[in-house]
């Protein structure tokens, strides 16, 4: 399944909704209505399992995504090589849990 929301809130109400349950989730910070970390939070209160990557051109924000849960960072521009390698990686480690 593939999503897309253009801010934080819709994030949150989206991954909400949703039945089946996205394998990864590549959050930006700088979103309408809510930020990603806010967003990133309060997506894994409803689920502690959920992959999400960040994938931003605030560096600056690194540390506090992690912080809050996000299992990687990316900085933009990434090549999709990157991507495919965290989303890869994800996929494996979610499978030997």
């Amino acid at each position: 399944m593939v999503g897309v929301a253009s801010d934080g809130e819709e994030a949150v109400q989206k991954y909400k909704g949703m039945k089946e349950k996205p394998v990864i989730i590549i959050m930006d910070q700088r979103m309408p209505v809510r930020d990603g970390v806010s967003a990133t939070q309060e997506i894994l209160k409803m689920d502690p399992q959920a992959t999400i990557f960040f994938g931003s051109a605030d560096l600056h924000i690194e540390k506090e995504a992690i912080a809050a849960g996000a299992k990687g960072f990316l900085l933009k521009p990434f090549r999709i090589e990157e991507l495919l390698v965290a989303i890869r990686e994800a996929v494996t480690t979610k499978k030997k849990c």
